[in-house]
């Protein structure tokens, strides 16, 4: 994908009870048009798509830019199609603040229900825990997780849509992933990033920097660091190390983590107290012990959904402008709505095309 960005500010409010319902509506008939027709995989793979996602809010009736349009978009979905969950063996958990944090417990209650075998439960609650970790830890761009949500079917495929917020621009940042093509959760794993600007943050899962992993991994393993990390002198004036390591609670955590000899990079994050400062700590210590690389790329892929007329950011993606007007119009059709509510929306659609 092309790079580009538009902006996602943070509003107040919640979306009024009549478009909310309207959205619950259209967003389950479309869904299961486009499941109908394409199949849940291809689903799936629009919804990790940040520029597929952010046309099927639009065409809900949501505010285009707002940040709203993410939780409000993955709310609909879920309230939509809560009723076909079963039969299409499609599952949702997570939400937006405390729904997020729940969401180990709505996966377990889903294979409580008898809905999903225990190791796919299992092997969900796992991919949950790794992609926040990622985001909130790995990408230290400064957004705070406040919505992550899960959407899985019964042979193990899924798609996550997290954003956080940074509260000193009231902006929000918006990360997609899915499991299609997904061969590593450290190496350059999201399908797409949507922000308001470019970043520099210290990234932690950009493939090139394998080295610093694997070191990072071995200075977590040696007992002798929750005493060293002490006396070790970190840089004072790079940007982002802003905030004072408190390094007797380093020294602590480090001490605990050497206990539990985590084998790989993946491993240890997925250790329960390991955050953003802790990893950035090893990432520093990494880097002035042994000289090993860091990172500051951020993976934002976020392009204009397909061009404009006057070729800029780019000429018109003729192939995939043709295949997103697709894919709705389809769904329009096969959708259960009124006459007039089809033409009300296929008038819409075709407005974009202009």
């Amino acid at each position: 994908m092309k790079k580009g960005y538009f902006d996602l500010p943070l509003h107040n409010g919640d979306a009024p009870s009549w478009l909310f319902k309207r959205m619950e509506k259209l967003a389950r008939y479309l869904s299961l048009a486009i499941i109908e027709f394409f199949g849940i995989e291809e689903y799936l793979k629009r919804l990790s798509d940040p520029i597929w996602f952010q046309s099927f809010g639009c065409l809900l009736g949501f505010d285009w830019h707002s940040s709203g349009l993410t939780t409000t978009t993955t709310g609909a979905i879920i309230s939509g199609l809560s009723s076909e969950s079963k039969n299409l063996g499609l599952f949702f958990a997570g939400g937006k603040g405390a729904r997020a944090l729940d969401t180990p417990s709505q996966i377990d209650r889903i294979f409580e229900d008898g809905f999903i075998s225990l190791d796919l439960a299992n092997s969900m609650k796992k991919t949950s825990r790794l992609v926040a970790k990622i985001d909130s830890s790995c990408i230290q761009d400064g957004y705070k997780l406040y919505h992550h949500f899960v959407i899985f079917d019964k042979d193990g495929n899924w798609a996550i849509i997290q954003q956080g917020m940074k509260e000193t621009t009231r902006y929000a940042r918006r990360y997609h992933w899915n499991s299609f093509g997904l061969k590593s959760f450290v190496k350059d794993p999201h399908k797409g990033v949507i922000t308001v600007k470019f970043e520099a943050p210290l990234n932690l899962v950009d493939s090139t920097i394998e080295e610093t992993q694997q070191k990072m991994v071995e200075l977590a393993n040696d007992k002798n660091l929750s005493k060293e990390i002490k006396s070790i002198k970190f840089p004072a004036h790079h940007p982002i190390y802003e905030d004072d390591f408190d390094k007797e609670h380093l020294s602590k955590i480090f001490s605990y983590v050497s206990e539990l000899n985590p084998k790989d990079f993946e491993e240890l994050l997925l250790i329960k107290g390991l955050g953003e400062k802790s990893l950035r700590a090893l990432a520093l210590s990494s880097h002035l012990l042994f000289g090993s690389p860091l990172s500051y790329k951020d993976p934002a892929t976020f392009s204009f959904a397909h061009g404009g007329k006057d070729g800029y950011p780019y000429p018109v993606m003729r192939d995939t402008y043709d295949k997103t007007i697709q894919i709705f119009e389809t769904a329009i059709r096969k959708a259960k709505l009124s006459e007039l509510e089809k033409e009300r929306l296929l008038s819409k659609l075709r407005s974009l095309v202009i």
